[in-house]
């Protein structure tokens, strides 16, 4: 709840072209533009920023450091035709970057509950983020990107503009996916798909660089992908390892078990 000092200021934003409902809790040094929109149980962390013409309703809790630039859309329902009203909700972390238009919506009852965000991300202008997705950290979702429902994007994952991710698909750590690409089955850790339907094509070899991973570890990772494509059943005999880039691999695989994988192309 507000003190009386607080009730005054929402009530001269309100004045002012702000409507920022008296229950929402507000961190310090939270800066809010005109024709925002906060609903009452919206709780936004400190040193926030949001721009103008902002919406944030439903139960949605922002941590942190993060910007939201205007004509965003976080927390009005998912576009579910099962979702009748129930209570759920989104969580996003701290230090996330969310641009101009784009939507987040809440989970559903059937999916969980909850849609949430982890810490660093980017979402580029118009991205989508379905009801129940669950989305990791130092994420790139680029331009015009939707993200259907149940998706699990996991952590430094980066998705190329116009790309489009099928519902209850999976992306892997460090994988890249390309410009323009349907994504309709789950994306290995640390792999590059591109295509009109997403394909295998190489491990994301900057990204691995870029994090550090020298070419031993690399080519391990590299013989064990092969080696699922040629022969599913002897891969997933493999048990963890020293190699951080395999054990994220079995990780995956439990986690995804029954979901179809990014092949490579039939030349």
């Amino acid at each position: 709840m507000l003190n009386g000092w607080q009730q005054l200021q929402i009530e001269k934003m309100i004045v002012n072209n702000f409507n920022i409902h008296p229950d929402a809790k507000i961190g310090k040094n939270v800066k809010i533009g005109p024709y925002c929109s906060i609903g009452q149980n919206v709780t936004i962390g400190d040193d926030t920023t949001i721009m103008s013409h902002v919406i944030i309703d439903g139960n949605t809790k922002i941590g942190e450091s993060n910007t939201i630039y205007p004509f965003a859309c976080i927390g009005t329902n998912p576009q579910d035709l099962k979702f009748k009203g129930e209570e759920t909700n989104i969580i996003i972390g701290k230090n996330n970057i969310i641009r101009e238009y784009v939507t987040i919506h809440p989970g559903t009852e059937l999916g969980g509950g909850t849609t949430r965000i982890g810490d660093g991300n980017l979402f580029m202008i118009s991205s989508h983020i379905a009801h129940d997705c669950l989305i990791g950290n130092s994420v790139i979702i680029a331009n015009n990107v939707p993200v259907a429902g149940h998706c699990h994007i996991e952590d430094n994952v980066v998705i190329g503009g116009n790309s489009a991710i099928q519902q209850y698909v999976s992306v892997g750590k460090g994988a890249i996916v390309g410009g323009m690409t349907g994504v309709n089955r789950s994306v290995l850790p640390y792999t590059l798909c591109i295509g009109n339907r997403c394909f295998y094509k190489n491990l994301n070899l900057i990204g691995l660089k870029r994090k550090g991973y020298d070419n031993k570890i690399i080519n391990e990772y590299k013989e064990l992908v092969d080696l699922f494509f040629k022969n599913r059943s002897e891969a997933k005999k493999i048990v963890k390892t020293k190699n951080p880039l395999i054990n994220d691999f079995i990780v995956f695989l439990k986690r995804n078990n029954n979901k179809k994988i990014c092949t490579p192309e039939i030349e």
